[in-house]
């Protein structure tokens, strides 16, 4: 027997046994995005398709729409016009928030007052949006008010909802150790209830920004002069399909841009303690 052997013989059997796993790979940027396009390219072939066997101008090609949402980019409106039914969006958004994270939070911590307003919630959750839009357009005409009002009703149930949810799902020994360890308030908000609330506070955001955005454009087809939802009615009402459906992929383009650009990176900030805790 060689030299060797004895060397080799605790290799093997290091070799043979359990291996650690390799840690789950991270996808990149473009294994993100690659889904999402070809989401999007099928989509396209899709109305394409449609278009073509349908040959009909109710249902305008890919062409006919590229070129009318050029038009609306080069006309240079757009900008005024998003920009309008964004702030209303932002302004009614921040009312509803400023009103649901307390309330949701005190519905949370005492049961008396979640039994109190949940009826009220469950109310705000049924309501149509349509119907905020006619009421706000009703109690406020054509001011500010009536857009930020409209978005601010039909935001604050989710918001009250989800935040109502995520205090009950904090683990009662965290708030046990916060109080024997005699944590102030503000240590306590910043590291126990907000890294606890976040997951709850960005699925409110998203299902109360989508209902948000859903009513400003009723509200301004119905009783505004500027906005996204203006230039929706006006080109309904000369019957140009293609128009609807540019003006439709702007106000897309802004929500994708919201979520993927704003709402996606404070949700990984946010969350990036509970990946290292898990590791």
């Amino acid at each position: 027997m060689s030299a060797e052997a004895p060397l080799r013989a605790p290799v093997a059997d290091v070799a043979d046994g359990p291996r650690p796993e390799a840690p789950p790979r991270r996808r990149g940027r473009t294994g993100r995005v690659l889904p999402a396009l070809a989401f999007l390219v099928l989509l396209v072939a899709a109305w394409q398709v449609m278009a073509v066997l349908v040959d009909s101008l109710l249902v305008p090609g890919v062409g006919a729409v590229a070129a009318e949402l050029v038009e609306v980019v080069a006309d240079g409106s757009f900008v005024g016009e998003l920009g309008a039914t964004v702030l209303r969006v932002a302004l009614g958004f921040a009312l509803a928030a400023v009103v649901a994270l307390p309330v949701g939070i005190a519905m949370g911590r005492s049961d008396l007052l979640r039994r109190f307003a949940e009826p009220a919630v469950l109310l705000g959750l049924t309501v149509p949006g349509l119907v905020w839009a006619l009421l706000c357009v009703i109690w406020f005409g054509v001011g500010l008010a009536n857009p930020v009002v409209a978005v601010a009703l039909s935001s604050a149930p989710p918001l009250v909802l989800t935040t109502l949810q995520g205090v009950r799902s904090v683990d009662p020994d965290l708030l046990e150790m916060a109080h024997v360890y005699r944590f102030s308030r503000r240590v306590q908000l910043r590291r126990l209830w907000l890294p606890a609330l976040a997951p709850a506070l960005f699925a409110g955001a998203r299902l109360g920004l989508s209902l948000g955005w859903k009513v400003v454009v009723l509200v301004e087809v119905f009783g505004m002069s500027s906005g996204v939802g203006y230039q929706l009615n006006n080109e309904f009402g000369s019957q140009n399909v293609a128009g609807v459906l540019a003006w439709t992929l702007l106000f897309a383009v802004v929500m994708a841009v919201l979520e993927y650009g704003v709402l996606q990176g404070l949700e990984r900030r946010t969350g990036r303690w509970r990946k290292e805790v898990s590791v």
